[in-house]
């Protein structure tokens, strides 16, 4: 049995709550478990310098963990000053969002996702991606029925989860006492309609094997179905 009494290919309780955040064109409180994780998006009638003139827009993400995310308290990172973790955790979550947004339709302007963890319980970039795609299409629906743009440019949904070998069995959405002690943890960043957009694969101990990748892969894929069916029903 898990730590936590789930089957292994049981997600945690997922919850994806809309609107909290009153100010930001698109927003999304995600659940996965005691992961909570807020993402907002803020849309931007600018571009990065680099990009002026390509007549193409840009998502980009930051991601942090609050103080008292954690059991015991960190410190708060300033930009600048962020973690090689924290660095690699945004970047992740922007390159799955742009891969599923059309930038050409975008026009010359950007969407500025900020996911903060509220707690911590394992599996925290998944669930920002699984909510930052929510942010993220709430506001080109704000922009689209603004008049703004065109019409929503974002072509598909995107969501993660992570996988693990926990006791030797493949088991799906690992928690902190699971992913601390999995002889492998994997995340995968699958679209709507199946395509991967991003794997991430470490034995922690002993090599695994490619059957045991292959049961990973089959759970997660099984997983972000099921996020994404979650994401449609709010999607509309």
């Amino acid at each position: 049995m898990r730590p936590s009494g789930r089957a292994f290919n049981e997600l945690r309780a997922v919850s994806l709550e809309t609107g909290v955040a009153k100010h930001a064109e698109g927003s999304c409180l995600v659940k996965f478990g005691d992961t909570h994780v807020l993402c907002t998006a803020s849309w931007d009638e600018t571009t990065p310098p680099w990009l002026r003139g390509g007549g193409r827009g840009w998502v980009t993400a930051e991601y942090g963990m609050l103080p008292r995310s954690t059991g015991e308290r960190m410190k708060r990172e300033a930009k600048g000053g962020q973690s090689g973790r924290t660095q690699e955790i945004q970047r992740l979550i922007g390159r799955s969002l742009r891969a599923v947004i059309d930038l050409k339709a975008l026009g010359e302007r950007q969407i500025l996702v900020d996911c903060d963890v509220i707690q911590a319980d394992g599996g925290t970039r998944t669930a920002s991606i699984t909510g930052a795609w929510i942010a993220m299409n709430r506001a080109c629906e704000w922009a689209a029925s603004q008049g703004i743009i065109k019409s929503n440019p974002v072509r598909d949904r995107v969501a993660a989860i992570s996988c693990g070998l926990v006791a030797g069995a493949p088991a799906l959405d690992l928690d902190y006492d699971e992913d601390s002690t999995a002889q492998a943890d994997a995340n995968f960043v699958i679209t709507g309609t199946g395509g991967l957009v991003e794997v991430q694969a470490t034995a922690e101990g002993d090599p695994f094997t490619d059957d045991q990748f292959a049961a990973l892969l089959s759970l997660a894929k099984a997983g972000c179905a099921e996020l994404s069916a979650k994401q449609a029903e709010i999607a509309g």
